[in-house]
């Protein structure tokens, strides 16, 4: 049996041992102990002692091997920070992530867990556990949802969905932080122990999305398919000046994303010079409105602008789209005052806003 041809450091030789087989629905064995993995949209085949692009799933005797029995990072975070914006107002959630990604995008914000198998200044640590216990921590924490964060869950959906069968058996929701670089297989994998996926468009240029290691059409296959399976969505993108803010860019992704659901909640953040990418200004607050304001210009009635608290005007908020009336009120990650029902209706108007809000 050939070892895999992981990276020499401590961390590669550390992961290797926290490892599962692949589950069926995501490989494919072939000719000569090669096997296909469709966790992602690379759809990698991998040889024997090789790894895929993802660094973490790996062929080890004809097996694709995968992570399992540990986190990278653990935290409990509000659920706004996700961001959802239509689950749960002001709930916690117990977020934890392992290590790796599909993408090596130059503005990650989480590369120390995310590019820690591909960039040697990503210095990360793992610390060994049981989904048990994860669950465990979340009810300790009064965490009604429990998210699989920090790095792309897709390539690590094995573990996932070992956590998320223990906390749903204990009346928890789930949710996905991803970059969308789904497959139908994947997404058929997780439908039934995931609620909420939340996935980062990251522009509307397959050119820009070439440079982050992706394809775009794949990622909006992956709404579409999200959204007609059944899962609650929501989309956020970081508006990057200079990448991906031109009028037309923007124009295009919100009128695509309004066809497949003007419900659909979109975000804008800010980004901040942070990793590689140190060359674009750090994102403005009337950026983030004039995003905010061509969405609405599309047909989305749910658009919010984050992380820059108290400067955005009205898009921290949530309005009913009937009446206007402020339903839920933030700044930044606390909740200030809801007044929606608990079914989602208006308190004023009676029109039902779509999400989960009990």
């Amino acid at each position: 049996m050939t070892k895999p041809i992981l990276q020499d450091s401590l961390l590669a030789k550390t992961l290797a041992e926290y490892t599962r087989d692949a589950a069926p629905e995501l490989c494919e064995k072939h000719a000569g102990n090669e096997v296909l993995c469709v966790a992602c949209g690379h759809r990698c085949v991998i040889r024997d002692g090789r790894v895929g692009i993802c660094k973490v799933r790996f062929n080890e005797g004809g097996a694709l091997k995968v992570p399992a029995g540990y986190v990278g990072a653990l935290q409990c975070d509000p659920i706004e920070k996700k961001p959802f914006f239509h689950v749960l107002p002001g709930s916690p959630a117990l977020s934890f992530g392992m290590m790796g990604c599909d993408y090596h995008c130059p503005y990650c914000q989480n590369w120390v867990t995310a590019q820690a198998l591909r960039d040697p200044d990503a210095v990360s640590t793992i610390m060994p556990t049981t989904a048990a216990q994860l669950v465990k921590q979340a009810q300790e924490h009064g965490a009604p949802v429990i998210a699989s964060t920090y790095n792309e869950p897709l390539i690590t959906s094995e573990w996932a969905v070992e956590v998320f069968k223990l906390a749903k058996a204990k009346g928890l929701r789930t949710a996905y932080i991803s970059n969308g670089n789904g497959t139908p297989e994947v997404l058929a994998y997780i439908k039934p122990w995931v609620d909420y996926y939340k996935v980062d468009l990251k522009g509307f240029s397959q050119e820009e999305y070439r440079k982050l290691g992706g394809q775009l059409a794949g990622v909006l296959d992956t709404i579409k398919r999200l959204h007609d399976m059944g899962f609650w969505v929501e989309v956020v993108t970081l508006i990057i000046p200079g990448f991906n803010d031109t009028e037309q860019e923007l124009m295009a992704m919100t009128e695509f994303l309004a066809s497949v659901s003007p419900d659909m909640p979109w975000h804008v953040t800010a980004f901040h010079k942070d990793y590689k990418m140190l060359e674009p200004d750090n994102t403005t607050a009337q950026a983030l409105i004039r995003a905010a304001e061509i969405g609405q210009k599309s047909g989305l009635r749910y658009v919010y602008a984050g992380n820059l608290p108290g400067r955005v005007g009205p898009y921290e908020d949530t309005h009913c789209h009937s009446c206007g009336t402020t339903v839920v009120k933030r700044i930044g990650y606390r909740i200030m005052e809801k007044t929606i029902k608990p079914d989602g209706a208006c308190p004023r108007c009676a029109t039902v806003i779509p999400g989960f809000w009990s």
